[in-house]
Protein backbone atom coordinates (compact mmCIF):
# COMPACT_ATOMS: atom_id res chain seq x y z
CA UNK A 1 0.00 0.00 0.00
CA UNK A 2 1.13 3.55 -0.66
CA UNK A 3 0.04 6.84 0.78
CA UNK A 4 1.47 10.03 -0.64
CA UNK A 5 1.11 13.75 -0.85
CA UNK A 6 2.12 16.10 -3.63
CA UNK A 7 3.40 19.05 -1.64
CA UNK A 8 3.44 20.96 1.63
CA UNK A 9 5.15 20.60 5.01
CA UNK A 10 3.76 18.45 7.77
CA UNK A 11 4.66 17.72 11.36
CA UNK A 12 4.72 13.97 10.65
CA UNK A 13 7.06 14.21 7.64
CA UNK A 14 9.95 12.30 9.22
CA UNK A 15 7.81 9.36 10.25
CA UNK A 16 5.89 9.50 7.00
CA UNK A 17 9.10 9.43 4.99
CA UNK A 18 10.09 6.23 6.74
CA UNK A 19 6.72 4.68 5.86
CA UNK A 20 7.15 5.60 2.21
CA UNK A 21 10.61 4.04 2.06
CA UNK A 22 9.11 0.74 3.19
CA UNK A 23 6.38 0.91 0.54
CA UNK A 24 6.35 0.53 -3.22
CA UNK A 25 6.81 3.52 -5.58
CA UNK A 26 4.05 6.13 -5.60
CA UNK A 27 1.50 5.74 -8.40
CA UNK A 28 0.98 8.02 -11.38
CA UNK A 29 -1.91 9.69 -9.54
CA UNK A 30 0.45 11.46 -7.14
CA UNK A 31 0.52 14.56 -9.34
CA UNK A 32 -3.28 14.84 -9.47
CA UNK A 33 -4.35 15.03 -5.83
CA UNK A 34 -3.18 16.46 -2.56
CA UNK A 35 -3.23 13.09 -0.81
CA UNK A 36 -3.64 9.66 -2.34
CA UNK A 37 -3.78 6.08 -1.14
CA UNK A 38 -2.74 3.08 -3.21
CA UNK A 39 -4.01 -0.25 -1.88
CA UNK A 40 -3.90 -3.78 -3.29
CA UNK A 41 -7.35 -5.16 -4.07
CA UNK A 42 -6.71 -8.20 -1.91
CA UNK A 43 -4.92 -6.51 0.98
CA UNK A 44 -5.27 -8.15 4.39
CA UNK A 45 -6.30 -6.23 7.48
CA UNK A 46 -3.11 -5.24 9.32
CA UNK A 47 -1.91 -2.57 11.71
CA UNK A 48 0.04 -1.09 8.82
CA UNK A 49 -3.12 -0.68 6.73
CA UNK A 50 -4.95 1.03 9.59
CA UNK A 51 -1.99 3.34 10.19
CA UNK A 52 -1.77 4.23 6.50
CA UNK A 53 -5.44 5.21 6.27
CA UNK A 54 -5.20 7.21 9.50
CA UNK A 55 -2.08 8.99 8.19
CA UNK A 56 -3.90 10.05 5.04
CA UNK A 57 -6.82 11.32 7.13
CA UNK A 58 -4.47 13.26 9.42
CA UNK A 59 -2.81 14.96 6.48
CA UNK A 60 -6.17 16.15 5.18
CA UNK A 61 -7.40 17.24 8.61
CA UNK A 62 -4.22 19.20 9.37
CA UNK A 63 -4.22 21.06 6.05
CA UNK A 64 -6.28 24.26 5.95
CA UNK A 65 -6.05 24.74 2.19
CA UNK A 66 -9.31 24.81 0.23
CA UNK A 67 -10.25 22.47 -2.59
CA UNK A 68 -8.28 19.47 -1.31
CA UNK A 69 -9.07 16.00 -2.62
CA UNK A 70 -8.22 12.45 -1.59
CA UNK A 71 -7.81 9.77 -4.24
CA UNK A 72 -8.01 6.09 -3.29
CA UNK A 73 -6.49 3.78 -5.92
CA UNK A 74 -7.32 0.08 -5.51
CA UNK A 75 -5.37 -2.21 -7.79
CA UNK A 76 -5.86 -5.86 -8.71
CA UNK A 77 -4.91 -7.89 -11.78
CA UNK A 78 -8.06 -9.99 -12.11
CA UNK A 79 -9.85 -12.95 -10.55
CA UNK A 80 -6.81 -14.32 -8.79
CA UNK A 81 -5.45 -11.00 -7.59
CA UNK A 82 -7.58 -10.76 -4.48
CA UNK A 83 -5.33 -13.10 -2.54
CA UNK A 84 -6.27 -15.52 0.20
CA UNK A 85 -9.38 -15.02 2.32
CA UNK A 86 -8.97 -13.11 5.51
CA UNK A 87 -9.35 -12.31 8.45
CA UNK A 88 -7.14 -15.29 9.35
CA UNK A 89 -6.09 -14.62 12.96
CA UNK A 90 -7.11 -10.98 13.12
CA UNK A 91 -7.95 -9.74 16.63
CA UNK A 92 -11.26 -7.97 17.24
CA UNK A 93 -9.53 -4.83 18.56
CA UNK A 94 -7.82 -4.45 15.17
CA UNK A 95 -11.18 -4.77 13.42
CA UNK A 96 -12.49 -2.02 15.71
CA UNK A 97 -9.53 0.23 14.83
CA UNK A 98 -10.12 -0.43 11.14
CA UNK A 99 -13.81 0.46 11.30
CA UNK A 100 -12.95 3.68 13.14
CA UNK A 101 -10.36 4.58 10.49
CA UNK A 102 -12.94 4.03 7.75
CA UNK A 103 -15.46 6.18 9.58
CA UNK A 104 -12.83 8.89 9.91
CA UNK A 105 -12.14 8.72 6.17
CA UNK A 106 -15.78 8.93 5.12
CA UNK A 107 -16.24 12.05 7.26
CA UNK A 108 -13.26 13.96 5.87
CA UNK A 109 -14.01 17.53 4.72
CA UNK A 110 -12.91 16.74 1.15
CA UNK A 111 -14.11 14.84 -1.89
CA UNK A 112 -12.84 11.26 -1.69
CA UNK A 113 -12.52 9.77 -5.19
CA UNK A 114 -11.92 6.05 -5.73
CA UNK A 115 -10.37 4.28 -8.72
CA UNK A 116 -10.61 0.49 -8.87
CA UNK A 117 -8.60 -1.55 -11.33
CA UNK A 118 -9.50 -5.26 -11.24
CA UNK A 119 -10.42 -7.32 -8.18
CA UNK A 120 -11.51 -5.72 -4.91
CA UNK A 121 -12.45 -7.60 -1.75
CA UNK A 122 -12.17 -7.57 2.03
CA UNK A 123 -10.57 -4.40 3.45
CA UNK A 124 -10.18 -2.96 -0.05
CA UNK A 125 -13.96 -3.24 -0.54
CA UNK A 126 -14.47 -1.65 2.89
CA UNK A 127 -12.32 1.25 1.75
CA UNK A 128 -14.20 1.60 -1.53
CA UNK A 129 -17.54 1.81 0.25
CA UNK A 130 -16.29 4.76 2.32
CA UNK A 131 -15.57 6.94 -0.75
CA UNK A 132 -17.73 9.57 -2.45
CA UNK A 133 -17.31 8.79 -6.16
CA UNK A 134 -16.10 5.58 -7.78
CA UNK A 135 -14.52 5.07 -11.20
CA UNK A 136 -13.67 1.51 -12.24
CA UNK A 137 -12.16 -0.47 -15.09
CA UNK A 138 -14.10 -2.99 -17.15
CA UNK A 139 -12.49 -5.97 -15.37
CA UNK A 140 -13.86 -4.96 -11.96
CA UNK A 141 -14.69 -7.78 -9.53
CA UNK A 142 -16.24 -6.80 -6.19
CA UNK A 143 -16.30 -9.68 -3.70
CA UNK A 144 -17.43 -10.21 -0.13
CA UNK A 145 -15.17 -12.50 1.88
CA UNK A 146 -16.13 -15.36 4.17
CA UNK A 147 -14.97 -16.62 7.53
CA UNK A 148 -16.08 -19.84 9.23
CA UNK A 149 -18.23 -20.64 6.21
CA UNK A 150 -20.26 -17.42 6.22
CA UNK A 151 -19.95 -13.87 4.93
CA UNK A 152 -17.70 -11.65 7.04
CA UNK A 153 -20.17 -9.62 9.20
CA UNK A 154 -18.26 -6.34 9.17
CA UNK A 155 -19.61 -2.86 8.50
CA UNK A 156 -19.39 -3.47 4.75
CA UNK A 157 -22.82 -5.13 5.10
CA UNK A 158 -24.16 -2.01 6.80
CA UNK A 159 -22.78 0.27 4.08
CA UNK A 160 -24.04 -2.02 1.30
CA UNK A 161 -27.61 -1.90 2.66
CA UNK A 162 -27.47 1.89 2.91
CA UNK A 163 -25.97 2.31 -0.55
CA UNK A 164 -27.73 -0.30 -2.73
CA UNK A 165 -30.62 -1.54 -0.58
CA UNK A 166 -31.23 -4.65 1.46
CA UNK A 167 -32.29 -6.79 -1.52
CA UNK A 168 -29.11 -6.30 -3.54
CA UNK A 169 -26.97 -6.59 -0.42
CA UNK A 170 -28.73 -9.82 0.54
CA UNK A 171 -28.05 -11.33 -2.88
CA UNK A 172 -24.35 -10.52 -2.56
CA UNK A 173 -24.29 -12.05 0.91
CA UNK A 174 -26.19 -15.25 0.08
CA UNK A 175 -24.77 -16.07 -3.34
CA UNK A 176 -21.26 -14.82 -2.71
CA UNK A 177 -20.74 -14.33 -6.46
CA UNK A 178 -18.45 -11.48 -7.61
CA UNK A 179 -20.20 -8.31 -8.70
CA UNK A 180 -18.83 -7.34 -12.10
CA UNK A 181 -18.55 -3.87 -13.59
CA UNK A 182 -21.87 -3.62 -15.45
CA UNK A 183 -23.95 -4.85 -12.53
CA UNK A 184 -21.98 -2.74 -10.07
CA UNK A 185 -22.85 0.38 -12.08
CA UNK A 186 -26.47 -0.68 -12.50
CA UNK A 187 -26.83 -1.21 -8.75
CA UNK A 188 -25.27 2.18 -8.00
CA UNK A 189 -22.40 0.68 -6.04
CA UNK A 190 -19.92 2.27 -8.45
CA UNK A 191 -20.51 5.36 -10.56
CA UNK A 192 -18.89 4.70 -13.92
CA UNK A 193 -16.71 2.41 -16.00
CA UNK A 194 -13.91 4.22 -17.81
CA UNK A 195 -11.73 3.01 -20.66
CA UNK A 196 -9.12 5.69 -20.05
CA UNK A 197 -9.18 5.91 -16.26
CA UNK A 198 -6.34 8.43 -15.96
CA UNK A 199 -8.04 10.86 -18.33
CA UNK A 200 -11.39 10.45 -16.59
CA UNK A 201 -9.87 11.03 -13.16
CA UNK A 202 -8.25 14.23 -14.41
CA UNK A 203 -11.59 15.42 -15.80
CA UNK A 204 -13.39 14.76 -12.52
CA UNK A 205 -10.75 16.43 -10.38
CA UNK A 206 -10.61 19.46 -12.66
CA UNK A 207 -14.40 19.82 -12.46
CA UNK A 208 -14.47 19.69 -8.65
CA UNK A 209 -14.14 23.15 -7.23
CA UNK A 210 -16.22 23.07 -4.05
CA UNK A 211 -14.74 23.96 -0.70
CA UNK A 212 -14.03 20.88 1.41
CA UNK A 213 -16.39 21.94 4.20
CA UNK A 214 -19.21 22.14 1.67
CA UNK A 215 -18.56 18.55 0.54
CA UNK A 216 -18.67 17.40 4.15
CA UNK A 217 -21.98 19.14 4.85
CA UNK A 218 -23.70 17.70 1.80
CA UNK A 219 -22.31 14.22 2.44
CA UNK A 220 -23.71 14.37 5.98
CA UNK A 221 -27.13 15.37 4.65
CA UNK A 222 -27.08 12.30 2.40
CA UNK A 223 -25.99 10.04 5.26
CA UNK A 224 -28.83 11.23 7.48
CA UNK A 225 -31.56 11.15 4.82
CA UNK A 226 -32.20 7.41 5.14
CA UNK A 227 -32.73 7.48 8.90
CA UNK A 228 -34.15 10.97 9.58
CA UNK A 229 -37.76 12.04 9.20
CA UNK A 230 -38.64 14.94 6.91
CA UNK A 231 -39.57 17.09 9.89
CA UNK A 232 -36.27 16.45 11.67
CA UNK A 233 -34.23 16.90 8.49
CA UNK A 234 -35.90 20.16 7.45
CA UNK A 235 -34.07 22.36 9.95
CA UNK A 236 -30.66 21.00 9.00
CA UNK A 237 -31.33 21.42 5.29
CA UNK A 238 -32.60 24.97 5.81
CA UNK A 239 -29.44 25.78 7.74
CA UNK A 240 -27.37 24.36 4.86
CA UNK A 241 -29.37 26.42 2.37
CA UNK A 242 -28.87 29.56 4.46
CA UNK A 243 -25.14 28.86 4.55
CA UNK A 244 -25.07 28.37 0.75
CA UNK A 245 -26.89 31.66 0.20
CA UNK A 246 -24.47 33.51 2.46
CA UNK A 247 -21.55 31.95 0.59
CA UNK A 248 -23.03 32.98 -2.74
CA UNK A 249 -23.33 36.56 -1.53
CA UNK A 250 -20.05 36.90 0.33
CA UNK A 251 -17.73 34.06 -0.73
CA UNK A 252 -16.41 31.00 1.07
CA UNK A 253 -14.69 33.04 3.77
CA UNK A 254 -18.03 34.38 5.02
CA UNK A 255 -19.45 31.11 6.36
CA UNK A 256 -18.38 29.65 9.70
CA UNK A 257 -16.28 26.51 9.74
CA UNK A 258 -18.23 23.26 9.74
CA UNK A 259 -16.39 20.01 10.19
CA UNK A 260 -18.94 17.85 8.46
CA UNK A 261 -21.95 19.33 10.30
CA UNK A 262 -23.61 22.76 10.43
Amino acid sequence: MVVGRTAGPHSRDEEFGRMLKEAQPVSSYSDLTDVHLEVDGGVALTKSLVATVNEACARIEDDDRKGLTLLVHITGAGAGAAGEPWPHETAIHLVNQWERALRRLERLPVLVLAVVDGACRGPALDLLLATDYRVVTADLRLELVSVAGSTWPGMALYRLVNQIGIGAARRMMVLGAPLLADRAVASGLVDEVAQDVDARVREILQSVGANGREWAIRRQLLFEAATTSFEDALGTHLAACDRALRLARSGLEAAPAAGGRL
